[in-house]
């Protein structure tokens, strides 16, 4: 059973307009959302997230970097979790090819604040990748701060958070522009079972604010950040639920 924000995901992804409505969400002018756009997911038939260093060229065509994304956050690839991205989507950011990388929410507890969890009896490969990831993020977090000053992206805490910016940091520094939008789908009341639902854009804010304090400034969702070859910027969207998710035997 498919529910929370994987399930508006899908939905929308689905809609004949989804494009359009993408476009609309965004909302800036140097970003252009092509009718053709490359998007992944595609609805519940391709319901497959993107994992990026395995299918950037799909979405960016012409830039052989994927392998060096691979390279710098894992030291031992096979079998290792990379992260999945709940929407990609194919754009021109600034007249150049880009990216628009969406993480999805429509629950407070959706927002994990822990650190990147690793088993006692994890394996010599695990242990490195996780040392490996460490690294990775925290030359993100120093590149950033430099820019944006009180940028304290972290693997021990607010992972979920500090993998996404790091990643966004990196993939545009190796020249290729990055949209992430934190969406919130709010209204779904279907899943209140398991996490307090997003009542409207102003809660989601609100959360979202609360989230992020302490990790990072608020200025960074102010602009675009140059990042070397390419710039990244963050947003905060909002949207109403397409429908409601059901409600399992004891929702």
């Amino acid at each position: 059973m498919v529910r929370g924000s994987r399930k508006h995901i899908l939905d929308w992804t689905t809609s004949a307009n989804f494009l359009s409505q993408f476009d609309d969400l965004v909302g800036l002018p140097e970003c252009v959302i092509r009718h053709s756009a490359v998007f992944q997911p595609r609805g519940h038939v391709d319901s497959k997230e993107a994992c990026i260093e395995d299918c950037g060229t799909k979405f960016v065509p012409g830039f052989d970097c994927w392998d060096d994304l691979a390279s710098w956050w894992l030291l031992h690839r096979g079998g290792a979790n990379k992260p999945n991205w709940d929407l990609v989507v194919a754009c021109d950011i600034f007249g150049m090819p880009g990216l628009a990388l969406v993480e999805a929410k429509a629950h407070e507890r959706e927002l994990d604040w822990a650190g990147k969890r690793l088993s006692s009896n994890a394996s010599k490969n695990s242990f490195e990748n996780h040392a490996r990831i460490g690294e990775a993020i925290a030359e993100a977090s120093a590149e950033l701060d430099r820019i944006v000053p009180d940028v304290h992206i972290s693997r021990d805490s607010h992972y979920q958070l500090s993998n996404r910016i790091a990643y966004c940091w990196k993939i545009a520094s190796m020249g290729i522009p990055v949209l992430l939008i934190y969406l919130g789908f709010i209204g779904d009341n279907g899943i209140s079972n398991v996490g307090t639902p997003l009542r409207d854009s102003e809660h989601w804010q609100l959360v979202m604010e609360k989230y992020i304090h302490k990790v990072l400034p608020m200025e960074l969702l102010n602009g675009w950040i140059p990042c070397g070859k390419a710039q990244m910027r963050m947003l905060i969207r909002s949207m109403p639920v397409i429908e409601q998710s059901p409600t399992t035997a004891n929702g």
